[in-house]
């Protein structure tokens, strides 16, 4: 499978990104299971395996900015139904670089691969691995272009007491890889400020799409 996202994330992840041109790319799919759009700033990274051309023309005819017409509505619900795709948002991607040493909350690993939570990220990642804390869950696996990304859940009882941001920097220690990816939703203000304050900083907006 093509490597040309790996290489754009790992990059990007550098803080070398593509240039702010206004242009789109297209470029093959890392995976099968993995398809969607990346949005840096004024360039835009569609990976798919539909026909460029049918994509550059979709772009064209969306009836918006030509530097967000790769996250408009219209031209993603496009893109879905050519593939024969979903998606369930767009999201702030973030990163943030590998810390040494353990993590500096006490975590138990879940390594029964039927429970709930481990279950569900199998069908996003390869070689998850799920913790749990007193309130809360990590889980780490490899997403997109085989990257390293981990999502953070923590009770609502459980809330306000910086045990997100410390799941989210248990995830920097880790991680195996040099950096750690995360997606939040840019609505869920308290999920961004928690990563942010972890470490992880914006580097381009998100879409996925999810095959079946």
């Amino acid at each position: 499978m093509s490597d040309d996202v790996a290489r754009i994330l790992e990059a990007a992840a550098r803080g070398d990104f593509p240039p702010p041109d206004g242009s789109a790319v297209v470029v093959p799919q890392p995976s099968g299971r993995d398809a969607g759009v990346l949005a840096f700033t004024a360039h835009s990274v569609i990976f798919t395996d539909e026909d460029p051309a049918w994509v550059h023309a979709a772009l064209a005819a969306t009836d918006a900015d030509p530097l967000s017409a790769s996250m408009n509505p219209v031209f993603l619900t496009g893109l879905l139904a050519k593939t024969g795709r979903r998606m369930n948002t767009v999201d702030l991607l973030t990163v943030a670089d590998r810390l040494p040493g353990e993590p500096g909350i006490e975590l138990r690993e879940i390594r029964d691969l039927s429970h709930p939570r481990v279950a569900r990220a199998l069908k996003y990642r390869d070689d998850v691995r799920v913790w749990t804390a007193d309130g809360g869950v990590l889980i780490l696996g490899r997403g997109v272009a085989g990257r390293w990304e981990c999502a953070v859940e923590v009770d609502e009882q459980a809330r306000a007491r910086g045990l997100g941001r410390a799941l989210a920097r248990a995830a920097r220690h880790l991680t195996p890889g040099p950096v750690v990816w995360a997606q939040q939703s840019p609505g869920n203000a308290r999920s961004v400020r928690t990563f942010q304050a972890a470490g992880y900083r914006p580097v381009a907006s998100e879409a996925l799409f999810v095959a079946g």
